[in-house]
């Protein structure tokens, strides 16, 4: 399985059209048909469901298309780290982390890195602990920032100086407003809004003790902008970390802590044993010095 025919099969997926994805990779039609056909011999599945007018992918195709797409991804990161110039510090530096406060700390680091190092470009990826652990563990990520609890042991880690504060989003007009702070009866018979992450990795469970199972949850979510609005749309309260959504101004929530407070650490992590490239090396030790001058 060659990446140049993975690029191919990505760029049939995207454009659900053999003359559009031929268009788009500067090959024949005939050429590229015959390229996924041997695709497919080769898998020995098929990937795709030819229609008259568009092209769908198979499960097996869905499958593929995620996996090539993690292969390409790491193929042109790794030119790219090769063909940076030896005496120049340049590259790119890659990521990922939930929604959090501590991603400021992040960006003075980049910016502190702009001035000297110009050349060094940053891709950031959003996602919970899963996502973000499956990429560092593909190669697909240099770094990881992760919410405690988290399974950091087969990392090496750097706690940030920096925690999120657990609490309750809510509409500004709920009677839940007029406390300065939620106490675990309050959440009984709520509609709540909760993360898939803090549900499975029991972040909660903790706090409310053995009621835990009293919790109406009825939506869970992976990041907090799409609960954010639901919650104002009226649909219910989300339990989730503090500083992620706007409650200020014309704003039309707000945001309680939990009592007692209950906050959360931040990590950021990257493989043990990682041989880095020199745009992510640099990355590290600015925010390591960035870390201690703070």
């Amino acid at each position: 399985m060659e990446v140049r025919v993975l690029r191919y099969f990505l760029a049939v997926a995207r454009a659900e059209t053999i003359s559009g994805a031929a268009e788009s990779v500067h090959v024949t039609q005939p050429t590229l048909s015959r390229q996924m056909m041997e695709l497919e011999e080769e898998l020995g599945k098929k990937l795709f469901i030819r229609g008259n007018r568009r092209i769908t992918l198979t499960d097996e195709g869905v499958f593929l298309r995620k996996r090539a797409q993690e292969i390409v991804d790491l193929v042109d990161r790794t030119e790219s780290d090769f063909s940076a110039p030896d005496d120049i510090i340049s590259g790119d530096v890659y990521i990922g982390g939930g929604e959090t406060d501590a991603m400021r700390l992040i960006a003075r680091v980049v910016r502190r890195m702009q001035k000297d190092y110009p050349n060094i470009r940053y891709h950031l990826f959003s996602g919970n602990a899963d996502d973000v652990t499956e990429r560092l563990d593909k190669g697909l990520l240099d770094f990881g920032i992760l919410i405690e609890p988290a399974d950091i042991k087969k990392y090496d880690y750097i706690r940030l100086p920096a925690t999120d504060t657990w609490g309750l989003l809510m509409r500004k007009d709920s009677p839940l407003a007029a406390l300065p702070s939620i106490r675990a009866e309050h959440l009984w018979g709520l509609p709540l809004l909760c993360s898939r992450q803090s549900l499975t990795e029991n972040e909660l469970s903790g706090w409310l003790g053995s009621n835990a199972g009293r919790l109406e949850v009825i939506t869970t979510y992976n990041l907090i902008y799409n609960a954010a609005l639901m919650v104002e749309e009226g649909v219910g309260y989300a339990l989730g970390l503090d500083k992620l959504v706007n409650t200020t101004g014309n704003s039309a929530l707000c945001f309680r802590p939990l009592e007692p407070r209950m906050e959360a650490h931040l990590d950021i992590v990257w493989k043990k044993y990682q041989v880095f490239s020199k745009a992510a090396e640099k990355f590290l030790k600015v925010l390591q010095e960035t870390l201690t001058s703070e």
